[in-house]
Protein backbone atom coordinates (compact mmCIF):
# COMPACT_ATOMS: atom_id res chain seq x y z
CA UNK A 1 0.00 0.00 0.00
CA UNK A 2 1.56 3.17 -0.96
CA UNK A 3 1.61 6.27 1.13
CA UNK A 4 -0.88 8.15 -0.86
CA UNK A 5 -3.49 5.24 -0.37
CA UNK A 6 -3.06 5.19 3.16
CA UNK A 7 -3.50 9.22 3.34
CA UNK A 8 -6.44 9.20 1.16
CA UNK A 9 -8.35 7.01 3.89
CA UNK A 10 -7.81 9.40 6.80
CA UNK A 11 -10.14 12.28 6.70
CA UNK A 12 -8.75 15.54 7.68
CA UNK A 13 -9.29 17.06 11.16
CA UNK A 14 -11.52 19.69 10.39
CA UNK A 15 -13.69 16.97 9.26
CA UNK A 16 -14.00 14.93 12.42
CA UNK A 17 -14.76 18.57 14.20
CA UNK A 18 -17.36 19.83 11.76
CA UNK A 19 -18.78 15.71 11.48
CA UNK A 20 -18.99 15.56 15.14
CA UNK A 21 -20.38 18.68 15.79
CA UNK A 22 -22.99 18.04 12.80
CA UNK A 23 -23.81 14.18 14.46
CA UNK A 24 -24.31 15.94 18.21
CA UNK A 25 -26.67 18.87 17.06
CA UNK A 26 -28.88 16.28 14.69
CA UNK A 27 -28.99 13.42 17.28
CA UNK A 28 -30.35 15.55 19.77
CA UNK A 29 -32.46 17.57 17.31
CA UNK A 30 -34.07 14.03 16.47
CA UNK A 31 -34.96 13.39 19.48
CA UNK A 32 -36.73 16.69 19.67
CA UNK A 33 -38.12 16.15 16.53
CA UNK A 34 -39.56 12.61 16.90
CA UNK A 35 -40.60 12.03 20.35
CA UNK A 36 -39.37 15.36 23.00
CA UNK A 37 -42.71 17.10 22.33
CA UNK A 38 -44.90 14.37 23.35
CA UNK A 39 -45.93 13.95 27.16
CA UNK A 40 -49.08 12.67 26.73
CA UNK A 41 -49.97 9.28 27.64
CA UNK A 42 -52.85 7.02 25.81
CA UNK A 43 -55.35 4.99 27.98
CA UNK A 44 -56.85 2.55 26.72
CA UNK A 45 -60.56 2.59 27.36
CA UNK A 46 -61.45 -1.13 27.22
CA UNK A 47 -58.50 -2.38 29.68
CA UNK A 48 -57.88 0.67 31.46
CA UNK A 49 -53.78 0.39 30.47
CA UNK A 50 -51.68 3.14 30.46
CA UNK A 51 -49.15 3.32 27.85
CA UNK A 52 -46.71 5.97 26.37
CA UNK A 53 -45.88 8.38 25.94
CA UNK A 54 -44.02 7.54 22.81
CA UNK A 55 -45.99 5.92 19.59
CA UNK A 56 -44.36 3.29 18.29
CA UNK A 57 -44.32 5.23 14.68
CA UNK A 58 -42.05 7.65 17.09
CA UNK A 59 -39.68 5.38 18.14
CA UNK A 60 -38.76 3.79 15.40
CA UNK A 61 -38.49 6.96 13.53
CA UNK A 62 -36.42 8.28 15.81
CA UNK A 63 -34.43 4.81 15.58
CA UNK A 64 -34.29 5.06 12.00
CA UNK A 65 -32.93 8.42 11.73
CA UNK A 66 -30.48 7.40 13.95
CA UNK A 67 -29.20 4.87 12.19
CA UNK A 68 -29.09 6.91 8.80
CA UNK A 69 -27.23 9.51 10.34
CA UNK A 70 -24.75 7.18 11.95
CA UNK A 71 -24.00 5.28 8.54
CA UNK A 72 -23.82 8.38 6.46
CA UNK A 73 -21.40 10.85 8.12
CA UNK A 74 -18.96 7.17 8.90
CA UNK A 75 -19.60 6.92 5.01
CA UNK A 76 -18.57 10.69 4.67
CA UNK A 77 -15.09 9.50 6.53
CA UNK A 78 -16.21 10.78 10.12
CA UNK A 79 -13.87 8.13 12.17
CA UNK A 80 -16.20 6.03 14.36
CA UNK A 81 -14.69 7.21 17.67
CA UNK A 82 -15.76 10.46 17.35
CA UNK A 83 -19.49 9.67 15.43
CA UNK A 84 -20.39 7.48 18.19
CA UNK A 85 -19.99 9.17 21.50
CA UNK A 86 -21.21 12.30 19.81
CA UNK A 87 -24.55 10.96 19.03
CA UNK A 88 -24.64 8.95 22.37
CA UNK A 89 -24.30 11.87 24.53
CA UNK A 90 -26.15 14.43 22.50
CA UNK A 91 -28.96 12.12 22.33
CA UNK A 92 -28.79 11.07 25.98
CA UNK A 93 -28.44 14.55 27.16
CA UNK A 94 -31.28 15.53 24.90
CA UNK A 95 -33.45 12.86 26.33
CA UNK A 96 -31.89 13.87 30.35
CA UNK A 97 -33.24 17.31 30.02
CA UNK A 98 -36.82 16.98 28.79
CA UNK A 99 -37.44 13.74 31.71
CA UNK A 100 -35.61 15.59 34.19
CA UNK A 101 -38.24 18.36 33.97
CA UNK A 102 -41.33 16.27 34.10
CA UNK A 103 -39.95 13.76 36.76
CA UNK A 104 -40.85 14.48 40.65
CA UNK A 105 -39.07 10.72 41.19
CA UNK A 106 -35.82 11.53 40.17
CA UNK A 107 -36.25 7.78 38.37
CA UNK A 108 -34.91 9.87 35.37
CA UNK A 109 -31.60 8.94 36.26
CA UNK A 110 -32.17 5.45 35.67
CA UNK A 111 -33.62 6.04 32.26
CA UNK A 112 -30.85 8.04 31.42
CA UNK A 113 -28.53 5.90 32.22
CA UNK A 114 -29.79 2.73 30.62
CA UNK A 115 -30.40 5.18 27.45
CA UNK A 116 -26.71 5.80 27.28
CA UNK A 117 -25.27 2.28 27.89
CA UNK A 118 -27.91 1.09 25.28
CA UNK A 119 -26.80 3.85 22.75
CA UNK A 120 -23.17 3.19 23.33
CA UNK A 121 -23.31 -0.29 22.63
CA UNK A 122 -25.63 0.45 19.49
CA UNK A 123 -24.00 3.23 18.18
CA UNK A 124 -20.62 1.02 18.58
CA UNK A 125 -21.82 -2.46 17.34
CA UNK A 126 -23.25 -0.16 14.00
CA UNK A 127 -20.12 1.81 13.63
CA UNK A 128 -18.12 -1.53 13.67
CA UNK A 129 -20.56 -3.07 10.70
CA UNK A 130 -20.19 -0.45 8.79
CA UNK A 131 -16.24 -0.47 8.93
CA UNK A 132 -16.53 -4.60 8.58
CA UNK A 133 -18.49 -3.87 5.02
CA UNK A 134 -16.07 -0.93 4.09
CA UNK A 135 -13.31 -3.21 4.64
CA UNK A 136 -14.86 -6.13 2.84
CA UNK A 137 -15.82 -3.91 -0.11
CA UNK A 138 -12.05 -1.85 -0.17
CA UNK A 139 -9.88 -2.57 -2.86
CA UNK A 140 -6.63 -3.67 -2.03
CA UNK A 141 -7.30 -4.05 1.82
Amino acid sequence: MTTHEVSSRRSPVWVQIVGGLAVAALSAGSWLAWMGWDHEYQVDPRTDTVSGPYETWQVAGCAVSLLVLLVAVLLLGVRWFVAAPMMTVAFTAAWTVTAAATDDSGLYGVGAVALLLGLAAGTTAVSMGVLALRRLHAPGL
